[in-house]
């Protein structure tokens, strides 16, 4: 990882496009996940999307890795962490990088430069693994209690 503080690595327009669209896109989740209003039973938040229920839980009757991610957004863009860590931990994690990374994705966009890091493959694949890992332990918390 570079971690250089100011780094004056310059980005290609492609890069600039791609990193502006995705800040763009985290600062649409962020701002949705803001106006839901968190489901009490800790999942089923994103039904106020008109999307349909999880299917697993319904097959089940528990609720799948990513059951609670929505909620926990939902919480975390009202600044209650301990609702959105008990919906669910990867959901939390998640909205909380992407609260910290779009300002930095749009203003390293803008400026064409990446600013204090300049992320390669093996960070991605490293922080997503670890995200991953961190949504299986707490679905496993989830099913069991």
């Amino acid at each position: 990882m570079n971690f250089a503080i100011g780094s004056s690595k310059s980005m290609s327009a492609v890069a600039r496009i791609v990193l502006g669209i995705t800040g763009l896109s985290g600062l649409i989740l962020c701002a949705t996940a803001r106006k839901l209003e968190p489901d009490p039973r800790g999942f089923g938040t994103h039904e106020q999307l008109g999307l349909t229920p999880c299917n697993f839980y319904q097959w089940t009757g528990r609720v799948c890795p990513s059951c609670g991610a929505t909620t926990a957004w939902a919480y975390v863009m009202r600044g209650n962490l301990a609702e959105a860590i008990t919906a669910n931990l990867a959901g939390t994690l998640s909205c909380l990088a992407m609260v910290v990374l779009v300002p930095w994705m749009l203003l390293s966009a803008c400026l064409g430069r990446w600013l204090g890091w300049s992320p390669g493959v093996r960070d991605v694949l490293i922080l997503g693994s670890g995200l991953l890992f961190i949504a299986l332990l707490d679905w496993l918390r989830r099913c069991l209690t």
